[in-house]
């Protein structure tokens, strides 16, 4: 696996597409934030990547699309109802919270779930290439579907939630700061033998705003409490959408696209959701935080970013190019107040541990996973994996990276481009990368002026699951 370039790719085409692309503008921006440039053949073929809003905005859906839908509906549906049944390896072990669909589907293997993987994906990218075919009511009731979906079922994939609900344990229920010790300090607690042996001695990596989220669910049941931070994933993943939605309107572009591209993404369905990752919470935070800015309420964009860095630290990578392209000291001031707002709240609460949030990316930092970008380049280049000083390496590109794009936005280039590109950047550079990683420059993307943004985040979505389906030309066990 590689990084994305930005560079333009090769040209993509919807076929039976009703509505035609002639006349649509798409322009990146020059470094001085000048007219648009000429549309290349790809931004001429991808209507759903250009967006304005126009005639597609109030077409009606389509038979083809409606087919898409009904694959990623159909795909998803098998995922989940074979989940139920249990004793699959691609469940974390977990209490078990969806009951009255056992008994329909067998469990889930390998092949079942990569097919199911796949054809989601397929289905995904058909549908974004249609989006312009696609009723507003329609996409609303899509992405509502998917959501609805996933909530009914059981976790997927990932541990972490479990590992959350023990920290919120710990400082409710036991009185242990979550901050300096791992669940390992609860074993009595009925959580316990859920979460990931991983994690048993490791303290909370995530903000203490989150923290404080899961705090109403410490005291419910086992069960409850699973299903308490499905609910909270599942507003999280609705006011993120409502406000990528929101910032379309505000850019006067067509919603529908965007509502579809993040909302029907594999990653954001399957992995994001199915495995209650928090960093959904956090993008309703940076998207909040967007729309603040998009509607000049720059205080509290500022707030809201911070905020979200308080549930998890990447959020802060939006803040310096929003305050370079706005150069008002409102976006500071908003920011400071919430610095001083939550990591007062943290130290009280959790002591320095509690309140330093950008310890946490120095202890992720130190992390490889089998899946990084990293991993894969240097297995090709025939080494075993990403020893310290390729670390080193790693953090110096990304530190250029942003670099160039905090004096690009200081020249006039769009901010919010600029933000997407360095979380994507973050996501490419960083040894321990996991599906949900991905996800964090998606919103952005949809509303980027640079629309080489979102290709590339696609791009390398894709490439991920193509690595992740790749058991399925070799011999695997079920």
């Amino acid at each position: 696996m590689g990084a994305a370039s930005p560079a333009r790719g090769g040209e993509l085409v919807c076929a039976g597409a009703g509505s035609s692309a002639a006349g649509a503008t798409l322009g990146g921006e020059s470094a001085t934030g000048a007219s648009p440039r000429a549309e290349s053949p790809l931004r001429a073929r991808l209507p759903a990547l250009n967006g304005r809003a126009g005639r597609s905005a109030r077409a009606r859906t389509s038979p083809l699309a409606l087919g898409f839908a009904l694959a990623l509906i159909g795909s998803l549906a098998l995922v989940v109802v074979d989940a139920a049944a249990g004793e699959s390896p691609l469940l974390p072990p977990s209490p078990q919270i969806a009951k009255w669909l056992s008994g329909i589907g067998t469990h889930l293997g390998f092949h079942t779930f990569l097919i199911c993987l796949l054809i989601f994906t397929a289905a995904y990218l058909g549908l974004v290439l249609c989006s312009r075919q696609v009723s507003r009511r329609f996409a609303i009731g899509l992405v509502a579907a998917l959501n609805v979906i996933v909530l009914l079922g059981p976790v997927l994939i990932s541990t972490d939630v479990f590992s959350n609900i023990a920290y919120a344990r710990m400082a409710v229920i036991h009185h242990v700061d979550p901050y300096v010790h791992g669940p390992l300090k609860i074993q009595q607690d009925p959580i316990f033998k859920y979460v990931g042996t991983d994690w048993l001695k490791t303290p909370s990596a995530y903000g203490p705003l989150y923290t404080i989220l899961t705090f109403p669910i410490a005291p419910l049941g086992l069960v409850a409490s699973v299903w308490g931070m499905k609910v909270e994933e599942l507003i999280a993943s609705g006011l993120a959408l409502f406000f990528t939605w929101r910032c379309a309107r505000q850019l006067r572009l067509n919603p529908v696209p965007a509502l579809l591209i993040v909302g029907a993404n594999p990653l954001w369905v399957i992995y994001g959701l199915g495995g209650v990752q928090n960093d959904i919470i956090m993008l309703a935070f940076m998207m909040g935080a967007a729309t603040l800015a998009l509607s000049r309420r720059e205080a509290g964009a500022g707030f809201t970013i911070v905020a979200g860095a308080f549930v998890k630290a990447t959020a802060i990578a939006m803040l310096p190019f929003m305050v370079l392209s706005k150069r008002s000291r409102r976006e500071i001031l908003g920011a400071l107040a919430a610095l001083v707002c939550f990591a007062g709240i943290g130290y009280v609460l959790f002591g320095v541990k509690g309140a330093d949030i950008f310890a946490i990316l120095t202890k992720d930092a130190s992390y490889v996973s089998s899946d990084g970008f990293p991993t894969e380049f240097m297995h090709l280049l025939g080494k075993p994996g990403v020893f310290p000083v390729d670390h080193v390496l790693l953090q110096a590109g990304l530190a250029v990276v942003v670099v160039y794009l905090m004096w690009r936005t200081w020249r006039g280039y769009d901010w919010i481009s600029a933000s997407g590109w360095a979380l994507l950047a973050i996501a490419v550079t960083s040894p321990w990368l996991l599906a949900w990683y991905t996800l964090w420059g998606l919103p952005l993307g949809t509303i980027a002026k640079d629309r080489r943004l979102i290709v590339a985040i696609l791009v390398v979505q894709l490439l991920f699951i193509v690595h992740q389906t790749s058991p399925l030309f070799s011999p695997v066990s079920e």
